[in-house]
């Protein structure tokens, strides 16, 4: 299985994204970046930057898929209403470019990537750093790497579970 895969870790202030090449049990990083907006913008600016970044990274790579980090619930109700905003507008331009997008819960990310659903940042962004071979732009796009990762590395069980069906 080959395949070009972007990998999202959704943020309103902050998204990361990574593209990662599979072929076979082979991965290597293509490119990552972080999409940035700041507070001082209104909001429907700032999702339209999220959504353009997205599409211009989807339309700069040939992408077979793409994954995204699963819902995550802050305390705070008003970075729990920005992050879910950033996400739909993510979704929609995946979408829109025609991408099949799978989720991923955090615990199963940590998993794949370090063998390990407690790991921390920096036992995940090592194993990143190692199995795609770069180093990351940020941290943002490090953890969007490893949800491109994750994805890459589940693909044949997937595969595997649509054939038994």
């Amino acid at each position: 299985m080959a395949g070009v895969i972007l990998g999202i870790d959704p943020g309103l202030a902050s998204t990361g994204y990574a593209v990662l090449a599979r072929d076979g049990t082979r991965l290597r990083g293509i490119a990552d970046g972080t999409l940035k907006t700041s507070p001082r913008m209104e909001q429907p600016e700032r999702l339209k930057i999220l959504f353009d970044g997205v599409m211009a990274v989807a339309h700069e790579h040939e992408l077979e898929s793409a994954a995204i980090e699963a819902w995550f619930v802050h305390s705070a109700a008003k970075s729990t209403m920005g992050t879910a905003e950033a996400r739909g507008a993510i979704q929609v331009a995946l979408a829109q470019a025609g991408l099949a997008v799978t989720e991923y819960t955090p615990k199963s990310i940590k998993q794949s990537v370090a063998g390990f659903g407690g790991a921390d940042k920096a036992q995940v962004h090592a194993m990143v750093r190692r199995l795609c071979g770069r180093d990351c732009a940020s941290n943002h796009s490090a953890d969007a790497m490893a949800v491109a990762i994750c994805h890459a590395t589940s693909a044949p069980l997937r595969h595997a579970i649509r054939r038994a069906k």
